[in-house]
């Protein structure tokens, strides 16, 4: 049976969030690590010498909600993917008013959530950004890449991670701003 149009674009949008969010959890994840599990957001870096360090992080627990609101998106988009391929295809079984309600209500939380994470993410990289250009050692987030960082091995890709997180995969433009 083919689907009517508006279930396609439902499941096209589904299978699109569900990559945005599995981008944006692993990347910020991937950073965080790279940080040796502090967070960066709202980080402030001084010059150690000729090297960078992070010496004020954010709490942990900040990097762990955004990365956790992105990721449960990702697994809430990918399960009703699967669900309504399974739904519409397999069964031809069509949604009630209640059932609709509540799917409603939960992506209604889920957006909110996700607007939250975006703006902690993206305020939170420009803040980390201008501590790091504050310091006048180097005119851009992304030039302190190549700048060694204490303890060594510190801030691996830094700024291309969070930069992947906070932008739209297709078009690399920023999500907010």
């Amino acid at each position: 049976m083919a689907l009517p149009w508006l279930q396609r674009v439902e499941l096209a949008l589904f299978a699109a969030t569900f990559l945005c969010g599995a981008v944006a959890a692993a990347a910020l994840t991937r950073t965080q690590g790279s940080f040796s599990g502090r967070c960066p957001l709202y980080g402030v870096a001084t010059l150690n010498g000729s090297s960078l360090a992070l010496s004020h992080p954010s709490a942990p627990s900040l990097c762990y909600f955004v990365a956790g609101a992105s990721g449960l998106l990702a697994l809430y988009c990918l399960l009703l993917l699967l669900f309504w391929i399974y739904s519409s295809c397999i069964e031809d079984s069509h949604r009630g008013s209640i059932g609709l309600r509540i799917a409603l209500a939960i992506s209604a939380i889920a957006i909110f959530l996700v607007l939250v994470s975006a703006c902690i993410l993206r305020f939170g990289t420009r803040s980390l950004c201008n501590s790091i250009i504050s310091l006048n050692s180097t005119i851009s987030c992304s030039e302190a890449q190549k700048i060694p960082w204490r303890p060594p091995g510190t801030a691996l890709q830094f700024y291309s991670n969070l930069h992947s997180a906070e932008v739209r995969p297709k078009d690399r433009r920023p999500l907010l701003g």
